[in-house]
């Protein structure tokens, strides 16, 4: 969808130099650009390359509206978040989006029960059952299988093979990437001790996943063993990664792909957590910690400091994890 450079700017919160008349189409590097596209640039010494790109317009910080130049400019004091909303703007609305009452894939198997709000669409050879709740602009992909009583939010998307167990509730504006299996039983039992088999524990609980979440591809989140498991406001997560029953994980957490979350964990907000992260149950995670690659964290452990980095298993503050790595090299040398 085309939008003007005024259009654009009162999108993104940046102030305009040039032609507000100018339709743009999209967002590109600024080696790809077309003179239809939008391009961004952080620090001076890339600007020059930007401007004598095919771009249509540049997004750059203040030190550009000094620049005699030909080329309009957006004038940001963060060029890259304002090229991002720039990016949602120009996304053209789904064909079925506005089409008034939700439409149906023909070859979608849909009870007759299920509440489909305007604009919402369900793809081919998507399952949806009884009860379920499908809110307004929101489309389920192909081959999903939505069970009982399932709700999801307005203006989600749903990519094809999202498996959404009885007992899920989404908000407004998630986004499920394909292959992601949600509010599936935990990973509970009981061990008879007479015969030393294991019996599974109830997984009767719940998911609730908030608004804006993004959730990655072939990602699995276990229902809460009697209560709920919380996805709060904004939290972004990776490909690949499980996060077991009962977690609570904050508003805009971070987690990248493959960490594995046990049952019952605390991940307070703004928490980020790097990839191949392992955390033991019970543990919590507070406020504004930094989690590096492959970190570890026992159970019933407690990290605590905002904006300190942790690092190693069991995880330390960064620094003392390099003074021992350190330590240990020293000693091996003398070996």
């Amino acid at each position: 969808m085309k939008r003007s450079l005024q259009q654009i700017a009162e999108v993104v919160g940046a102030r305009l130099i040039g032609d507000r008349a100018i339709e743009l189409g999209g967002v590109a590097s600024i080696e790809s650009a077309s003179r239809d596209d939008i391009v961004f640039v952080e620090d001076a010494k890339h600007l020059a390359v930007a401007l004598q790109s095919r771009a249509g317009a540049v997004i750059a910080p203040e030190f550009a509206a000094s620049t005699d130049c030909q080329r309009p400019l957006l004038i940001s004091d963060h060029p890259k978040l304002a090229f991002a909303r720039a990016a949602r703007a120009f996304q053209e609305p789904s064909s079925h989006h506005g089409a008034g009452k939700g439409s149906v894939h023909d070859t979608a198997v849909i009870h007759p029960s299920v509440k489909i709000g305007p604009g919402g669409f369900v793809e081919e050879r998507a399952v949806v059952s009884s009860r379920a709740e499908i809110g307004e602009n929101t489309r389920i992909g192909a081959g999903c299988a939505i069970g009982d009583g399932v709700k999801i939010g307005r203006d989600c998307e749903i990519y094809p093979n999202v498996t959404m167990y009885p007992g899920t509730t989404l908000g407004d504006r998630v986004i499920v990437h394909a292959g992601a299996v949600l509010g599936s039983d935990g990973f509970g039992y009981v061990r008879d001790r007479k015969t030393g088999h294991y019996e599974k524990f109830p997984q009767v609980g719940c998911l609730v996943i908030e608004d804006d979440v993004e959730i990655g591809a072939n990602t699995t989140i276990d229902r809460g063993a009697l209560d709920e498991t919380r996805i709060c406001h904004g939290a972004k997560i990776d490909n690949l990664v499980h996060v077991g029953h009962n977690c609570q994980i904050g508003e805009d957490v971070v987690i990248a792909a493959q960490t594995g979350l046990s049952g019952s964990i605390v991940i307070e907000k703004g928490v980020v957590l790097g990839g191949q992260v392992g955390i033991g149950e019970h543990a919590r995670i507070e406020e504004g910690v930094m989690l590096g690659g492959q970190g570890g964290v026992l159970p019933n452990k407690v990290l605590r400091g905002k904006g300190v980095a942790f690092w190693g298993t069991p995880a330390q503050p960064l620094r003392e994890y390099l003074k021992q790595l350190a330590t240990l090299a020293r000693l091996a040398k003398k070996d």
